[in-house]
């Protein structure tokens, strides 16, 4: 049973920043990160496609998040800078055990996803 475990989600203020971490148990094609605030849809934030690429990142956090992998270690991170308010919830990694580089974009990722994370909560205060 294949296992997503994410880390580095917390408290921080406006303008702070943080490092989300997603682990796999074993390798995957691709993995992205999704975030959901409360009564909201959840949303791609960046997907990278493992051994090669980042996908281009979605408008809402584009030029303050930047996703990178360490293959060896199954784990891909999400660095956050200049977070706001508005950024809060709940981040999710999920992953792709097999496809290709449109089915690792953010929104076909959200749908195809052959597994998904429990979430880590990133809270940011004013």
């Amino acid at each position: 049973q294949i296992v997503l475990s994410e880390s580095g989600g917390g408290s921080v203020e406006t303008g702070g920043s943080l490092r989300l971490t997603c682990v796999a148990s074993r390798p995957m094609y691709c993995v992205g990160w999704f975030r959901q605030a409360p009564d909201q849809e959840r949303e791609g934030v960046a997907s990278y496609e493992i051994g090669r690429s980042p996908t281009p990142y979605a408008v809402s956090m584009k030029g303050r998040v930047t996703i990178s992998e360490d293959n060896a270690k199954n784990t891909v991170y999400l660095d956050m800078t200049k977070l706001q308010p508005e950024d809060s919830g709940v981040y999710y990694c999920a992953a792709l055990e097999r496809g290709n580089r449109y089915s690792c974009l953010t929104p076909n990722l959200r749908w195809r996803a052959d597994y998904w994370g429990q979430g880590t909560q990133v809270t940011v205060s004013s």
